[in-house]
């Protein structure tokens, strides 16, 4: 008999770990391959785990509501069969490899990653008195993360007297962050458990907020002429094709466009690079009751106003009903956010790590307008972007923003097609 493991999988291009919300074997179970063992949760998708190998599950590593990075092991199956040499080998190096580890463990510890120093500066915390979870004990961002929600109290460790040394005098003492008061329940309070998606949404939006430099900008727009042409169309269009032309159609078709004229809005930081991506693919926000997906539409400029109407729908309705799947999301190089939906007329987005941008469409309203010196009234809308400031400059995205501008303004009967 052998024991092999299940690890976590990568559900998405940029998800680096996943939450167990659902074990759906035990311990002893029999199960073939490809049958499911657990429904895992991340900021993008839900998605089931499949077994690998035929055999009884022989220990259930994760427990419900645990978030482990990708990779990471989630539990053990027993197959049958002899233990492959290359496994053999590696138990036979485990008390050696584990001897080491404790020996590396402080000198692993004391390499930071830069993301890890700045957010214990940023919070006032000392490195030397969190408790590393990472490969010989090193420090992750996960950990200094978990510290800030504790209130910025890391467990102290003990240090014997004998090695405790007197400290340097400083000419200053550095100012200490305000930490938050801890929150209290009073009588009639209710108190929501955070779910797994809602974690791992706030985790991505911490990570967003931390490690891209967000600058912000807006232009407003006269879409008359386009709130025309789709109000002619949108109930013949309905009839004939079984779903919405939605005014959101037309704006991912006008940022779709303007991006392949503007490269440079659709790249990616990539540390010691700017990744500028080939494929135009457009992220839109889509929200349920408790957790907000973003699902893609692959190749965006190569789709009629009629085929991303279409894919808006199918992703709304996946997204609704639990079946979206981990490709749905994967891909994405830019996201527009339909945030008029809702009435909103001015807001500023967070970027989709590792994105460099996300266009927020705000809500059409009706404004008095000056033309040629006289007021009328149009239909007007503002849209909002949110820039990674290490990627991209205020130059190109105001030229951007300029030519989206340009197509929803001059759409028209006699100018656009949505065939």
């Amino acid at each position: 008999m052998a024991i092999e493991k299940i690890t976590m999988p990568q559900l998405g291009e940029s998800v680096t770990e996943g939450t167990i919300s659902k074990w759906l074997v035990s311990v002893g179970d029999h199960v073939n391959k490809y049958d499911p063992l657990a429904e895992v949760m991340t900021d993008k998708v839900n998605a089931e785990v499949p077994s690998s190998f035929s055999g009884t599950i022989k220990e259930l590593i994760a427990g419900e509501d645990d978030t482990l990075p990708v990779g990471e092991v989630i539990c053990l199956i027993e197959v049958e069969g002899t233990v492959p040499q290359k496994e053999q080998k590696t138990s036979d190096k485990t008390v050696e490899e584990s001897a080491s580890k404790t020996a590396d463990s402080q000198s692993n510890k004391s390499r930071y990653s830069p993301a890890v120093m700045r957010l214990s500066q940023e919070h006032n915390i000392n490195l030397d008195t969190v408790t590393g979870t990472g490969a010989g004990g090193r420090i992750t961002r996960k950990d200094i993360l978990a510290v800030i929600e504790k209130g910025g109290a890391a467990e102290v460790k003990e240090t014997p007297a004998s090695t405790v040394q007197p400290e340097a005098p400083v000419a200053a003492a550095a100012p200490k962050t305000q930490q938050p008061a801890p929150v209290v329940s009073a009588a009639g309070d209710q108190e929501i458990p955070v779910t797994g998606v809602r974690k791992a949404i706030a985790a991505n939006m911490l990570r967003s907020k931390h490690e891209i430099p967000h600058a912000w900008t807006m232009v407003e727009v006269d879409v008359t002429n386009l709130v025309s042409y789709r109000d002619a169309l949108k109930t013949e269009f309905k009839q004939k094709e079984g779903f919405n032309l939605t005014y959101f159609a037309f704006f991912v078709k006008a940022v779709a466009q303007a991006l392949k004229e503007f490269p440079q809005m659709n790249s990616m930081w990539a540390g010691d690079r700017i990744v500028q991506k080939k494929d135009i693919n457009v992220s839109i926000a889509v929200a349920t009751d408790d957790a907000l997906f973003v699902p893609v539409i692959k190749q965006a400029d190569e789709k009629t106003i009629k085929g991303i109407a279409r894919e808006i729908t199918e992703l709304a309705q996946k997204v609704r009903t639990g079946s979206l799947k981990s490709e749905d999301m994967q891909g994405g190089t830019f996201t527009v956010n339909n945030t008029g939906s809702f009435g909103s007329v001015q807001s500023m987005g967070i970027i989709n790590y590792p994105q460099a941008a996300i266009l927020q469409v705000e809500s059409i309203v009706k404004r008095p307008v000056i033309i040629d010196n006289m007021i009328a009234v149009r239909d007007m809308v503002n849209l909002c972007l949110s820039l990674d400031h290490r990627v991209l400059d205020g130059l190109v995205c105001g030229r951007f923003l300029a030519r989206v501008k340009e197509i929803l303004e001059s759409t028209s009967k006699e100018n656009t097609s949505v065939y």
